[in-house]
Formats: structure tokens, sequence, C-alpha cells
């Protein structure tokens, strides 16, 4: 029933921008570090081309994907169709999380036509592998819309405030890997 693709094409983008929300796994190098799995929504996804992604990483309490790209770079990301007919999409690869002192955080944080406020990154991934499944045993469920509270969250901490959380929060994950930069400082329409 799986598929191999060689890219994402047409279809596969209509896939993915039909979906509300997409999973992102990642795991330290170590054996006994903790595998992470974030479930992300908001519009924050963009397919760059047919081999590579990007999403937006926003402000939050963990930084276990930043961490575990910085270690060793695996990701995998998973759609899956919660409406309609029933798929599971997954693209492993090799990532990248873009911040915004690197000056290619600009261009690529323009790629979005939606940018909430609390980026903290750009995750950037080249795909080495696409590939679907049935899907047979996701539930279906209805969509009623976004939750509001990140957002709402961000823009009450402003600038100075996501700044000083990610200062409390985001400098190493939870195995104690390297995390965010200290010195990061986001751009005004990066809040």
């Amino acid at each position: 029933m799986g598929k191999l693709y060689k890219g994402i094409d047409d279809t596969l983008c209509s896939f993915i921008a039909a979906q509300h929300v997409f999973f992102v796994a990642t795991a330290p190098l170590d054996r006994d570090g903790h595998v992470n799995l974030s479930p992300k929504g908001l519009n924050s996804f963009h397919v760059i081309d047919s081999k590579t992604v990007a999403y937006l990483d926003l402000t939050g309490s963990g930084i276990e994907t930043v961490s575990h790209l910085k270690d060793n770079g695996r990701i995998v990301i998973m759609f899956c169709a919660f409406e309609g007919a029933p798929k599971i999409l997954r693209l492993h690869g090799r990532g990248e999380a873009i911040e915004p002192d690197d000056p290619r955080f600009s261009e690529l944080l323009a790629l979005f036509s939606e940018r909430p406020p609390g980026v903290r990154s750009v995750v950037v991934v080249r795909l080495e592998r696409i590939s679907d499944s049935c899907g047979y045993g996701v539930p279906v469920y209805r969509y009623d819309g976004e939750r509001t509270q990140l957002v709402a969250w961000a823009t009450r901490k402003g600038t100075e405030g996501l700044r000083q959380y990610r200062s409390e929060k985001n400098l190493q994950s939870i195995d104690g890997l390297p995390g965010l930069d200290a010195n990061e400082t986001p751009p005004r329409h990066a809040q």
C-alpha cells in the first residue's frame, strides 16, 4: 500500500496544504537521550521545492528539535489526514534550524504568508526519503479552527519578553544539548 516518491509533486503538495497539523520527530545521537515528537500547526509549513521543505519554529517551553538538529540533523515530518481520504505522508531528511542572526533567516521567513509572533528559527529540511502509507487506522476528526493562545501569549510577551523567555527556557534541551544561541536577537518582524 505504501509508496516511495522521488520528490514532492503537485498531488503531495496539495495534500500537505490541506492538512491543519503536522508532527515533527527527532532524537539525539546519545541512546539514553529523549526522543522528541512535536505537533505543529498555525499554517507554518512551506514546500520550497520537490526535495526541500521548511517550517516556522515558534517560541515554546522546550528546544528539543533545534537541539537534536544541531546534534545530528535527523528529522522526520509526518502529515496524516484526519478528514477526507485516509493517508499518512512521512518526510525523512536532514534539517537545520536557521536562527535570526543567520543571513538566510530573513529570506526564508519571507516564504511564509503568515508569520505569527514568536518565530525563533526557520527549520529547513533537505528530504532524503518521501513515503506514504494508508492511514486506515487514523480516526476522522473535524477541524474547528486554530487555537489562539500561543499567538496571544507571544504578542503579550513582546520582543523583550520573548528574548528573556528564550534565554531562560531555550538554551539547552532536557538532555543538556545546546539549544538557541544565547546572543540571538530576533529582527523586529520575527518577534
